[in-house]
């Protein structure tokens, strides 16, 4: 049933998208899949390895356009099944921390989550994003639960490690769920051996692919591409936002190389290959990000504080570029999304009282962890929705709460009419 939930409304979307699955809006990451399966290169260029994104969509990508060719149908029954996953591990969660039925419920509002029906389909990183939270989520409950076991604790670490390489915002996330394991387990209890094992798991994971930009790129680094954190870091950041732009339509600094990006889209054109020295470039922007933060502090709150709203509104961001502007999408985003978000923020709050408290605080932790890195960078409904789930959960602990009270009102006003007077 929960797979079916998850499956038939995305293959309708699909059906619907088909055409600009693989036309527009697509990721970085799908030049970087088809780069290496043409020349054995990842990168944008044959030849010219680059560290310019994370890698994990597009090492995900890479088998799918190898075995099923580079299409809308595999690449989208690819991502659905990644929606049906999250939603069992979603299902998994709930399990621990409820019941039955509010485990399905939660993993229900999860995957029917409009905003992911519509996105989940798309070629993006976040639907990775999703899956590898939710194991993280579940690897935590049951590494806090075994008290003297750290394997669940390795497990976590490399689980993390794969989720930093989706997502280089989480780079401090092992610490942060650490040291929730810490606090849950106590001294006495292996709790700071947790910590160091969940730490070193990570570690592990991430070193073959830091160890390999070094040796390829010139530089230890996740992703060099620091120039989407000057983006959202600028005196100009704040007033593209306000006026429905993205980050994209920062004008760049005057007289700045080309990115690997623009290098990669030249070749494209041209065949021409343009020598770009990524690390120097990522130096370089990460210099200019602390320059703005030191000598325009007011401006960078004021850009965190937008951050945050934009983050966390209910209503999807809605940019000038956007696909589907002025379709019914726009409806969708303005009045669906909204209308379901402010019922789950509403219920949620009902259920942060009726949860058990280690869930809740795992859950809090990693919501303002969320909140932080995009006031540090930039704040979208997209960089939002794989955490989502935690609220969904969340809310259908509300909505069980309240079932509850309405059944015992119910019951306490019948016994009261029965009573004889």
């Amino acid at each position: 049933m929960l797979g079916l939930a998850a499956a038939l409304p995305r293959l309708v979307a699909l059906l619907y998208e088909r055409a600009d699955i693989l036309e527009a809006y697509t990721d970085k990451s799908d030049d970087f899949a088809r780069t290496f399966l043409d020349s054995g290169t990842y990168g944008f260029i044959p030849g010219v390895p680059s560290a310019y994104t994370q890698p994990l969509y597009g090492f995900f990508l890479i088998p799918i356009y190898w075995i099923a060719d580079r299409s809308w149908l595999s690449v989208g029954l690819a991502q659905i099944a990644a929606a049906i996953v999250t939603a069992w591990l979603v299902y998994a969660i709930g399990r621990r921390v409820s019941s039955q039925g509010v485990a399905l419920l939660g993993a229900l509002l999860a995957t029917l989550h409009p905003y992911l029906v519509w996105h989940d389909i798309h070629l993006n990183r976040e639907i990775l994003d999703q899956v590898l939270a939710a194991a993280v989520v579940l690897l935590a409950l049951i590494a806090a639960e075994r008290e003297r076991s750290l394997r669940w604790a390795a497990a976590l670490g490399g689980t993390l490690g794969i989720a930093i390489l989706g997502n280089a915002r989480l780079i401090l996330l092992p610490l942060v769920v650490g040291a929730w394991l810490l606090a849950r387990k106590g001294w006495a209890h292996h709790g700071l051996a947790a910590l160091l094992v969940v730490c070193a798991g990570t570690a592990l994971v991430l070193a073959p692919w830091v160890v390999r930009n070094k040796v390829s790129v010139g530089c230890y680094a996740v992703t060099t591409d620091a120039r989407a954190l000057w983006k959202a870091n600028n005196l100009n950041t704040y007033d593209v936002l306000a006026r429905g732009g993205w980050i994209d339509d920062v004008p760049s600094i005057p007289g700045a190389p080309p990115s690997p990006q623009d290098a990669g889209a030249i070749y494209a054109r041209t065949g021409r290959i343009v020598k770009v020295d990524e690390c120097a470039q990522m130096r370089y922007y990460r210099e200019r990000v602390l320059d703005f933060w030191r000598e325009h502090p007011g401006e960078k709150l004021r850009l965190a504080g937008q951050a945050a709203r934009l983050l966390w509104q209910p209503n999807v961001l809605e940019t000038e570029g956007r696909p589907g502007a002025g379709t019914w999408q726009d409806t969708a985003r303005s009045v669906v999304e909204p209308g379901f978000m402010i019922a789950l923020y509403a219920l949620a709050i009902v259920g942060l009282f009726v949860l058990p408290r280690g869930f809740v605080s795992l859950a809090l932790l990693l919501l303002a962890y969320q909140t932080l890195v995009g006031m540090l960078f930039a704040g979208a409904t997209r960089y939002r929705v794989p955490w989502d789930f935690l609220i969904a959960i969340t809310a259908a602990a509300g909505i069980g709460a309240v079932a509850g009270w309405i059944s015992r009102r119910r019951g306490y006003e019948a016994a009261g009419a029965s009573a004889p007077r």
